[in-house]
């Protein structure tokens, strides 16, 4: 089964972090993607750029409409994610738990949906 962990975080903690600290985080993600890399379980991932680069689309009408941001109402933005397969929705949580932002964030794991069927 493959589930995305969605990692979400106070952009401004992050950004007020020491440099020697944030290195630190990034070097424990590091030791994590390395080990879903051992244990064959990785299957994509990436840090998205801060929010402030972000951009959202919506159609009313019929007409797209851009704005700056995702404006979520929420302090946590989604900061980056792991596709991962693993065998259960179990082990994918374990995987989470070992992420850092675990500790001062949020992890969500989600199941991706299985393909219709033919």
């Amino acid at each position: 089964m493959q589930f995305m962990l969605l990692i979400y975080a106070e952009e401004k903690v992050y950004d007020a972090l020491p440099p020697a600290q944030l290195a630190e985080v990034m070097a424990a993600y590091g030791a994590l993607e390395n080990a879903m890399l051992k244990a064959g379980v990785l299957v994509a991932g990436a840090e998205l750029a801060p929010v402030r680069k972000a951009r959202t689309v919506r159609i009313r009408r019929g007409q797209p409409h851009f704005t700056d941001g995702p404006f979520a109402e929420t302090k946590e933005a989604l900061g980056g994610y792991f596709l991962i397969d693993c065998a259960s929705m179990d082990d994918a949580l374990e995987w989470a738990a070992r992420c850092p932002t675990a500790l001062d964030g949020c992890v969500e794991v989600r199941p991706l949906a299985s393909p219709p069927a033919a």
